[in-house]
């Protein structure tokens, strides 16, 4: 039988500092790196800025490096703790990471005078940087599994506003007609759209009574049609919420998580989780 390498007792700490959030230091990493990521949305929104960016831009300039340098080094020290970094690399967050990290190598070695609008589009894919911050916070996986748990109620619910749109958009196109502004089908379908989601921009409206009166009724479809997703999404919520709850054991091994509290091994691959 072959001897499996054990695994290194600072890689097996550090993969406990960065991954899990139920140690201080993991806690303190977590932290340090939200705050990385708050200042940096916060440079793209004022780079955005004309009259701001012109007055700070230098000191922008080297804020970002500072923050490029700090999630580079997260990124290395995150494949070099997991056994298989394949796992991370290919993930949704690791390619979130990666996307955040190489605008700013990229536009300092193809720089230039010529693609400078290039590159200012190219720095705004730091904003990616914001998708980071859902992993620390413990009640978005739930939200997740609730969204994933009610996909198909959700779009057997769509279809039916769809269907419903489709309908009392024709439906209005025959009452009022292109004289009042209801020129064609489609612009029905996207009267009723606007009208059902209560948006209500009023470039179209009906002006015989039977119209209005269509409208009205759909207006007060559209706040009982709101409700449903946000109902459904609840009670996944709920139930799940009621379920044991996951700690943030990450596997060292397959990089797998939501694994319950108490665990002690992997439920992927077997692997003993850190203590």
């Amino acid at each position: 039988m072959e001897n499996k390498k054990p695994y290194p007792a600072w890689k097996s700490k550090l993969h406990e500092v960065i991954y899990e959030a139920d140690t201080p230091m993991g806690k303190l990493f977590d932290i340090v790196l939200l705050v990385a990521i708050v200042l940096s949305i916060a440079l793209v929104m004022l780079e955005s800025i004309s009259s701001v960016n012109i007055k700070y831009r230098d000191q922008f300039y080297i804020t970002e490096w500072i923050i490029t340098f700090f999630f580079t080094i997260e990124y290395i020290l995150r494949i070099i703790s997991i056994k298989k970094p394949r796992n991370y690399i290919f993930s949704f967050y690791g390619i979130i990471d990666l996307l955040s990290t190489l605008p700013s190598y990229l536009a300092f070695f193809f720089g230039g005078y010529n693609m400078l609008f290039a590159i200012r589009a190219l720095r705004l894919l730091r904003v990616f940087r914001i998708l980071k911050i859902s992993r620390y916070i413990g009640e978005s996986n739930k939200l997740m599994r609730a969204l994933k748990n009610s996909k198909a109620k959700i779009l057997v619910f769509l279809f039916a506003v769809i269907i419903i749109c489709i309908i009392m958009g024709t439906l209005m196109y025959l009452v009022e007609g292109p004289e009042n502004g209801f020129s064609s089908i489609p612009v029905g379908v996207y009267w009723c759209i606007v009208t059902l989601t209560t948006v209500g921009f009023g470039d179209i409206h009906p002006v015989t009574p039977l119209g209005q009166f269509i409208a009205s009724f759909i207006m007060i479809t559209g706040y009982g049609i709101i409700a449903v997703p946000t109902g459904i999404v609840s009670s996944e919520f709920t139930m799940d919420s009621a379920r044991e709850a996951n700690n943030t054991q990450v596997c060292p091994n397959c990089h797998e998580q939501n694994h319950l509290n108490k665990a002690e091994f992997c439920h992927n691959c077997g692997t003993r989780l850190n203590g």
